[in-house]
């Protein structure tokens, strides 16, 4: 976010778990990228950036990423970040050299304060070949944070997509988007998100009946589904839902979108970390999804674990899937998890669940000792009963 005064006062929670959500997930995507190629370096590249620091002292996503990139010295000596904010970006440059000199990083931090969307060096930075080879040499996760919609330029960002290990975030205002539609200055800007579907998504957005999140959700699935239309490949995509601050409705999206199935397990992860709303998950075009309330946040930041529903959910969906089947649970997790919102910790508490219920059998083939039922590998072999019954 760039151009509101006020908005850099105080950092709300949902703020807060927004630049928790991005830091925590940068490093752990670095490293799940290092173990098929080490590149030259790895990029972190937020376009709106804004100062880092709020005024009440709290840190932003951009100095959050430094620290946990500093205090991982292979991490240090890779990273390359640039920052962009059009009003904010020599603030930011100045917070930060406050707390990480020059020199501190390998890879000099960038800082800038253009016009994202609307200088040309941007997107030929975004869009230029990183490839050598087969491998990205600055395979990179790109941040976008606007203060609406109007900068959301589809195809631009699925060129960035197309090279292997990007990742991209949008936090998106479907708000906004929503009343857009109805607003004839802004069918230029949807068309630049909706290049291939403008008319379909304005034609069925009416169509959709009840509360308004609905009408959000399905906003929100057609953009990212946007991506997969343009790319015209597997695109996997998971929207974190925040709800507004006084009513019991969405008032952003953070879309992740990805063309790997590590990112895509890696994001659910750290999203059912920070989600504090009981959602019942399903399939990845499910118009339910992780959520978090700020209404809900008591002494701490969350409240309490609400899976147990998907949990079930989710064991009932492996019983029909894998009935009668023999399989490692890393294969199981590995083709389940795709088509599926929920995550690596679902499907181990849900397997150790099925194997209390006797509706599973479960034999480790690495002659070791196990302390617990099931681990998601190799060698722990499921042998799943019939559908409906036990084995007993």
């Amino acid at each position: 976010m760039s151009n509101n005064s006020k908005f850099f006062n105080h950092q709300t929670n949902s703020s807060r778990v927004k630049a928790m959500i991005i830091s925590e997930y940068f490093p752990q995507y670095c490293r799940i990228i290092s173990r098929k190629h080490t590149p030259k370096r790895f990029g972190y590249f937020d376009m709106f950036a804004g100062p880092g620091i709020y005024e009440d002292g709290n840190w932003s996503t951009p100095m959050l990423i430094a620290k946990n990139c500093y205090e991982d010295s292979f991490l240090r000596d890779r990273v390359w970040m640039v920052f962009n904010d059009m009003a904010y970006g020599m603030k930011l440059k100045e917070n930060f050299e406050k707390y990480y000199e020059s020199g501190t990083f390998a890879n000099e931090p960038f800082f800038a304060d253009r016009t994202f969307g609307e200088w040309p060096k941007i997107d030929a930075f975004l869009t230029r070949n990183t490839m050598e080879g087969f491998f990205n040499e600055c395979p990179s996760v790109l941040f976008i944070d606007p203060w609406g919609y109007k900068h959301i330029n589809t195809s631009v960002l699925a060129q960035f997509l197309t090279r292997w290990g990007n990742e991209v975030f949008i936090f998106v205002n479907t708000k906004r988007l929503n009343a857009a539609f109805e607003q004839p200055d802004f069918q230029d800007s949807l068309k630049t998100i909706f290049p291939l579907t403008y008319q379909e998504v304005k034609n069925n957005k009416k169509l959709v009946e009840g509360p308004p999140v609905k009408r959000h959700r399905f906003i929100i699935n057609h953009l990212a589904d946007e991506f997969r239309r343009v790319l015209r490949s597997t695109v996997y995509y998971t929207a974190f839902e925040f709800r507004e601050e006084d009513q019991d409705t969405p008032s952003h999206y953070l879309l992740h979108i990805t063309k790997g199935s590590k990112g895509f397990e890696l994001i659910k992860q750290v999203y059912t970390k920070y989600g504090n709303v009981p959602v019942s998950l399903g399939d990845m075009k499910s118009v339910e999804t992780y959520v978090f309330d700020p209404k809900w946040v008591n002494d701490g930041l969350f409240t309490e674990d609400f899976r147990q529903e998907n949990i079930t959910k989710l064991k009932n969906h492996l019983l029909q899937m894998y009935s009668n089947r023999r399989i490692a649970a890393e294969t199981l997790f590995n083709e389940d998890q795709k088509s599926q919102l929920h995550s690596r910790s679902h499907y181990l508490v849900a397997l150790r669940q099925l194997c209390e219920e006797k509706k599973i059998d479960v034999q480790f083939t690495d002659g070791r000792s196990h302390k617990v039922s099931v681990v998601i590998s190799s060698s722990c072999i499921i042998s799943f009963n019939k559908y409906g019954s036990n084995k007993d």
